[in-house]
């Protein structure tokens, strides 16, 4: 595909090599083609159904692994643990660590807004991918895959701590610190297309942190987990400073 002016595609060759998976070229860029870019070429095709397919063999593969290597957890901890590596935020991690962004096809107006960015779009394009390398190689590859793709975040000792689920956690160390209750507060601004969502988290009178997301729930994870943090930093001692 051509893409009169946009800024030129960088070679996938680097890509390519990085998912060690066998797919065509032509179906590679199917599953790097977001909506917005379809629609501003003819309607021509896009990664949607290769993002509904990933979706399932992510959720698939992940699930069978955790279940296997975890036989002391219960149900409720695996789907925990099985959330924290398949939600968009992980799917952006695992994007941003492959440096996905560069390489996908994007509308004028996704460009103007950051969409190489965008939690949402990477993970879809993640998800994309995965659906891509069923269809070309097989469900053996694809689960490769995706564990490959996740090596990095079971390898991050916080997954499975706050980072899982930021809220519960905040509202934990929240409540022993003898701070109350989190309570957010939500803006949003820009299109109804295209909504970007602010939270900003208040302990008692006090504004900790903020965050911003796709979602009311994606922004109040951000500001929790912000939040978090900076709770969980120890005080500095008047003879360190």
């Amino acid at each position: 595909m051509s893409q009169p002016d946009h800024a030129p595609v960088p070679d996938r060759a680097d890509l390519v090599n990085f998912l060690d998976v066998a797919v065509t070229p032509e179906l590679l860029e199917l599953a790097l083609t977001h909506r917005s870019y379809a629609y501003e070429h003819g309607g021509i095709g896009n990664n949607e159904r290769l993002e509904f397919l990933g979706d399932s063999i992510l959720g698939q593969a992940v699930t069978v692994m955790l279940f296997r290597e975890n036989p002391h957890l219960d149900e409720g901890d695996l789907a925990k643990r099985r959330a924290s590596l398949v939600s968009t935020v992980a799917l952006a991690e695992v994007a941003a660590h492959i440096g996905l962004g560069r390489y996908l096809l994007l509308g004028r107006g996704e460009e103007m807004t950051g969409g190489r960015e965008k939690h949402s779009i990477l993970a879809d394009t993640v998800e994309a991918i995965i659906g891509a390398t069923y269809l070309d190689a097989g469900a053996a590859a694809a689960t490769g895959l995706v564990m490959r793709l996740i090596a990095p975040l079971l390898a991050d000792p916080d997954r499975f701590g706050a980072a899982m689920d930021p809220k519960t956690s905040l509202q934990e160390l929240a409540s022993a610190q003898g701070r109350g209750m989190p309570n957010y507060l939500i803006t949003d601004s820009g299109p109804d297309h295209d909504k970007r969502f602010h939270a900003i988290v208040r302990l008692g009178k006090d504004e900790i942190a903020a965050g911003t997301g796709s979602s009311k729930k994606m922004a109040e994870m951000a500001a929790a987990l912000e939040a978090w943090t900076q709770l969980s930093v120890p005080p500095v001692a008047p003879d360190q400073i």
